[in-house]
């Protein structure tokens, strides 16, 4: 439905006119049914869903930014962020590539309920396996690392948002569409920690107070998710088979693979700066990073929203057009971000933080590179089943951050790595680039 033309074609918009008064009537009640369409009101109403959550999720800590910088200091914060970034890892290992492969499974099987409990199942199974593996592996780097071992309460502490990351099953509700039913909560959980934040944390000692607070807010939010799921969708708790079970994690392998690459040349970011530059160039590096998060945090909900939509639905010439606006956005907001620098950081972190203004000039224009990179990867190739040019190209973006990383070591800093983490992930989009083109997945009317 074309609702330019809706009025007539040529028809000039005028002011009062009872003509155009029925014109704005016809538009109106034209957009009402897009948005009832079940095709499209789905992607929509589960587009602003994420988006309310995904807003929540990038703007609350941003809110608390501000404050913990100026009572931890750039150390201290730096401290915290290398203990956050190192839990990453764990992250990427429990999930395992569910986030996406088990979003697809979910998306196809919705209408067999017997086919979603052996998913779900299936995949908290692996989970819960993968959490006493990696915390196993955590306090064997914790202890016998002198860099970790000075902070070990930290780390354990930190635990606590792997498991909790573990048992949010934002995966189910993603194929399932259904992503209202757990935006009110997890913005719940994410209120109370922020309030916490300001009246727990007084003064660097009282660092431990984040962890514990973190963690506490992503279990809470797992555990009434789970509740949801087997309550109000009524998936019923099964053991599937061994084989069964291996299906699943053989199928979430290569996303695995792609997704622990992508952590190679994020959260390794702030790992190799903190154990060879120190925690002060953790907290300048991590401090931009979070602005620069909270710009590329805008398309997420699109990006969650479009990947098992473009699966089931394969409308590549909306996908053009979400594209398009999508760049054009992020265009203009580099720009700003680019010309204001110096004010947003001195606004946000005060004096003395001079480095994450340059950091920032440079992050601007990564944050539209990410952007066209992430939309072409899992929600347009990966969806189409060309998921191999999504996962290669994290993969060869990896190998190409190590290879740099390693090079530079000797006059490493946070600019280096910025401007090595433009290079990867120009690598990535070309990557991707490449595997539309070849495909000629774009041209598909």
């Amino acid at each position: 439905m074309d609702i330019r033309n809706i009025c007539g074609p040529g028809y000039v918009f005028q002011s009062g006119t009872e003509r155009d008064k029925s014109c704005q009537i016809k538009r109106s009640r034209a957009l009402l049914k897009i948005f009832r369409n079940e095709k499209y009101g789905r992607l929509i109403e589960n587009f602003f869903s994420l988006s309310i959550l995904q807003g929540a999720n990038y703007l609350l800590p941003l809110i608390t930014l501000p404050y913990l910088v100026r009572v931890f200091g750039a150390e201290g914060y730096g401290q915290v962020m290398f203990a956050y970034s190192f839990i990453q890892y764990f992250v990427i290992l429990t999930d395992y590539g569910f986030n996406l492969s088990a979003t697809r499974s979910v998306s196809v099987n919705r209408e067999n309920s017997a086919k979603i409990s052996e998913i779900v199942c299936s995949v908290l199974i692996i989970k819960s396996i993968f959490l006493i593996v990696g915390f196993g592996i955590m306090c064997g780097v914790v202890f016998s690392v002198p860099q970790f071992r000075t902070d070990w309460q930290l780390f354990l502490l930190m635990y606590g948002i792997v498991i909790g990351q573990a048992y949010f099953p934002i995966w189910f509700f993603q194929g399932m569409e259904k992503m209202k039913y757990i935006t009110a909560l997890n913005i719940t959980a994410r209120l109370i920690f922020t309030v916490f934040i300001f009246v727990l944390i007084r003064n660097r000692s009282d660092y431990l107070f984040y962890p514990i607070l973190y963690s506490i807010g992503f279990i809470t939010a797992g555990v009434i998710s789970l509740y949801i799921i087997f309550r109000q969708f009524k998936v019923k708790p099964v053991i599937p088979s061994f084989k069964i079970i291996h299906g699943y994690f053989k199928e979430s392998t290569q996303f695995f693979l792609s997704r622990a690459s992508v952590s190679i040349y994020t959260a390794s970011n702030t790992i190799v700066l903190g154990l060879f530059a120190g925690p002060v160039a953790v907290g300048y590096y991590a401090s931009a990073e979070q602005l620069y998060k909270g710009m590329q945090g805008l398309f997420v909900p699109l990006t969650n929203a479009l990947y098992p939509y473009t699966a089931k639905e394969r409308n590549v010439v909306l996908f053009k057009k979400i594209v398009t606006w999508a760049v054009l956005i992020m265009l203009v907001l580099a720009v700003v971000v680019v010309i204001f620098s110096e004010f947003i950081t001195g606004l946000i972190f005060g004096n003395g933080f001079e480095p994450t203004s340059d950091l920032l000039k440079l992050f601007a224009p990564l944050a539209l590179i990410v952007v066209v990179s992430v939309l072409l990867g899992y929600p347009f190739l990966a969806a189409l089943g060309h998921a191999k040019y999504a996962n290669y190209s994290v993969i060869a973006g990896a190998i190409c951050h190590i290879i740099m990383l390693l090079i530079t070591i000797p006059i490493l800093s946070i600019y280096s790595v910025a401007i090595i983490t433009i290079i990867t992930e120009t690598i990535v989009l070309s990557v991707r680039i490449y595997g539309v083109k070849k495909h000629g997945l774009w041209k598909v009317a």
